[in-house]
């Protein structure tokens, strides 16, 4: 049974509309990001998710019970929801035993009940020989765990985390995608996370619904997403690609400067005009076309390279084309600037979008 659904969910402030027409159905234990830019509408729907902002139009409903809609919300602390922020609001003058505990105080469990579950959440979180300290004396990511452990303590029926990850470091944000992955396949609690960086969204989702300009755009597992966007945005959002424009005529698709046979490929929109993407890691450089096993070879030339430690970025023109390839290759894969090449491009990966 569905636990959390956004029906045509709607909000405007003025003329402009933050959120527009969302629909998303987040099943029983799922783990779901929403992902997108600054001002694309993420924050101000988990705020309505939350409770704290009411939605113009549509609504919010949790096992079929509507929490919120345009003539009314159910307040925050009735929604059985627990929330994350960025700045993790923790309380100074509280150790970490007690801020763990707070939401327990409030729902005036036992104490005897209360110790013993904020002992073993504290344990879950790899927190509980640091019971006794206060938040001062706790690095960021000790600070983020406390934070993590108060907001599970109360058994959420969903947990919503509000890029809260965006304070840290780089090795810190790493580890602690990780930790938030780990509890989430440890605990099973739904989940809607907010995010404008890839990387955590791909590490932590079951599904990442990406945003734009209000509306989601797509929502799938992270592979998907990666490798099969719908959008141009999609595509250009999630990790780097290649844009390529092209005509459908007489059974091939005709690119600048070479030819596809339209069957080489696995879905084709009935249109003229196409545009594909074609991620970097989709193409191999080779030397000469007997090692190309199957992909269709395409001659060219190396025009640029940049070495990235973990790879080479090369770019590629084909012979008599205008094309500029992203091409990523392994360390040992050395082509010179200006050297002759051949490109190996499998149909399969060239992924028509809107």
């Amino acid at each position: 049974m569905p636990v959390l659904q956004l029906k045509a969910l709607t909000r405007t402030f003025g003329a402009f509309k933050a959120v527009d027409n969302v629909d998303l159905l987040i099943r029983d234990g799922e783990f779901v990001s929403l992902l997108g830019p600054s001002g694309c509408g993420k924050t101000t729907t988990l705020r309505m998710i939350a409770g704290f902002t009411d939605p113009t139009a549509g609504s919010i409903e949790v096992d079929g019970r509507v929490l919120s809609s345009a003539s009314g919300s159910l307040p925050p602390e009735k929604r059985g929801m627990s929330m994350i922020f960025q700045s993790y609001a923790i309380w100074p003058n509280m150790t970490v035993g007690q801020n763990v505990g707070f939401g327990l105080e409030i729902r005036k469990i036992p104490a005897d009940q209360a110790k013993k579950r904020i002992a073993e959440v504290l344990d879950v979180v790899q927190m509980g020989h640091l019971a006794d300290r206060y938040p001062a004396e706790l690095s960021g990511g000790q600070q983020q765990r406390v934070a993590l452990a108060r907001a599970i303590v109360v058994n959420p029926a969903v947990l919503l985390l509000d890029e809260p990850l965006s304070n840290l470091d780089a090795n810190l944000r790493e580890e602690m995608r990780s930790e938030i992955r780990r509890l989430h396949e440890a605990l099973k609690i739904t989940t809607v996370y907010v995010t404008h960086d890839q990387a955590e969204a791909m590490a932590t989702s079951d599904r990442i619904a990406v945003m734009n300009k209000g509306r989601i755009e797509q929502v799938d597992a992270p592979y998907i997403v990666y490798s099969r966007p719908k959008t141009r945005f999609v595509a250009g959002f999630i990790g780097r690609t290649n844009f390529i424009t092209a005509k459908r005529e007489a059974g091939a698709v005709r690119f600048d400067g070479f030819a596809i046979p339209a069957d080489r490929f696995s879905d084709l929109p009935g249109i003229a005009d196409l545009t594909f993407s074609l991620r970097p890691q989709s193409l191999k450089l080779e030397r000469t076309a007997a090692t190309i096993n199957g992909r269709l070879p395409i001659a060219g030339q190396v025009t640029k390279r940049v070495f990235l430690g973990e790879h080479w970025d090369y770019t590629f023109q084909p012979v008599n084309s205008g094309l500029h390839l992203k091409v990523a290759a392994a360390p040992s894969d050395v082509f010179e600037v200006g050297s002759s090449a051949v490109l190996a491009l499998d149909p399969a990966l060239l992924v028509a979008i809107e």
